[in-house]
């Protein structure tokens, strides 16, 4: 055992990275169907309410009003993923065309148009010791704006129909998020010192909590032939963009954060928020918005990109999480 983890120590990946892809690895063998991928979605929503309510126990009052009240921050992350996104996803979309299956262009400019992911967003930022409760205002209203903008975006730019207004997703927000999290600051007077006081629970379920939804996220890919249906060739094309499309918006989002000034902590929310797009948003939004086209190959860039971005994202928060306590720097360590 000891020799292991001598080896383990001198790999350069650390043993979170292992975890990732070993649990990918895992789904791709053993993907969870019928009941079992009731019992994995279950137990990601699960972990998700713990997750939040372990947020609100430990964050005071004032944190996550500050966090709110950040407007340069909040617009930031706003014009990031429903501005700046877009514009690359349209540069992809015509760049694309052609020579990839037209399906395939729709997929990447629809990728663009998404929101933030919440859960995963949030936990990064908490593993990167960044701002949590300005993530937290950040990546709730992108989500929550999402539900109107994305359909409007797509309507606008891919002139599809469909599309609206859904209270199911404002009720999905308010009951996984919002709700564990006020219980939390309800409860944080009784158990928020002995949070502080025991890191090691909320980190295990940051992490645990990421895991959960790499395998069911990946199951889901597997069951449902995503992986499968284009050839190598194209498969490792629309990687390759999305890997392209991840790595230009993570420098502009860092270049801006320290172009304004702002905080490491801040850079690092603004950094985790502003580069996410939402599979759990994303996956239902297509099957209305793109009805009767090739809803599965319209979803293969964002099922791509959800997997890179969990596993770059795993990478910037472990090493930012290595900078001294307190310390300054960038906003993404050397």
């Amino acid at each position: 055992m000891t020799a292991i983890r001598s080896l383990l120590g001198r790999l350069p990946i650390d043993a979170y990275m292992l975890l990732l892809i070993a649990t990918v690895a895992f789904a791709f063998v053993l993907p969870a169907r019928g009941i079992g991928q009731d019992i994995a979605e279950d137990s990601v929503l699960v972990a998700v309410g713990l997750l939040f309510f372990l947020y609100g126990a430990r964050l005071s009052p004032a944190a996550v009003w500050a966090g709110i009240t950040h407007w340069r921050l909040q617009s930031l992350v706003l014009a990031s993923t429903f501005v700046i996104f877009p514009i690359i996803g349209l540069a992809a979309y015509w760049g694309t065309r052609g020579w990839l299956p037209e399906g395939i262009a729709i997929g990447l400019l629809y990728l663009c148009l998404l929101p933030s992911t919440v859960q995963s967003s949030i936990a990064f930022t908490s593993i990167a010791r960044g701002n949590v409760p300005a993530a937290l205002c950040s990546a709730s209203v992108s989500n929550l704006l999402g539900v109107v903008l994305t359909p409007l975006l797509v309507a606008a730019l891919l002139h599809s129909a469909g599309g609206g207004f859904s209270l199911r997703a404002i009720e999905g927000i308010a009951l996984q998020i919002l709700l564990p999290f006020v219980v939390g600051q309800v409860a944080r007077p009784v158990i928020g010192k002995w949070l502080v006081a025991h890191r090691t629970l909320t980190s295990v379920v940051d992490r645990g909590s990421i895991l959960l939804v790499v395998y069911t996220a990946f199951s889901a890919g597997v069951v449902a032939g995503v992986w499968t249906s284009l050839s190598p060739i194209d498969l490792a094309a629309v990687l390759a963009i999305d890997l392209a499309i991840l790595a230009v918006i993570l420098c502009v989002t860092t270049a801006l954060g320290r172009w304004l000034g702002f905080t490491v902590e801040d850079q690092i929310a603004l950094v985790f928020c502003g580069s996410k797009k939402s599979m759990a948003s994303g996956l239902p939004m297509a099957t209305i918005l793109f009805a009767g086209h090739s809803v599965s190959l319209i979803v293969l860039p964002l099922m791509l990109f959800h997997q890179a971005q969990l596993f770059a994202c795993a990478v910037l928060a472990r090493r930012y999480a290595r900078r001294p306590e307190g310390g300054e720097g960038d906003a993404v360590p050397a």
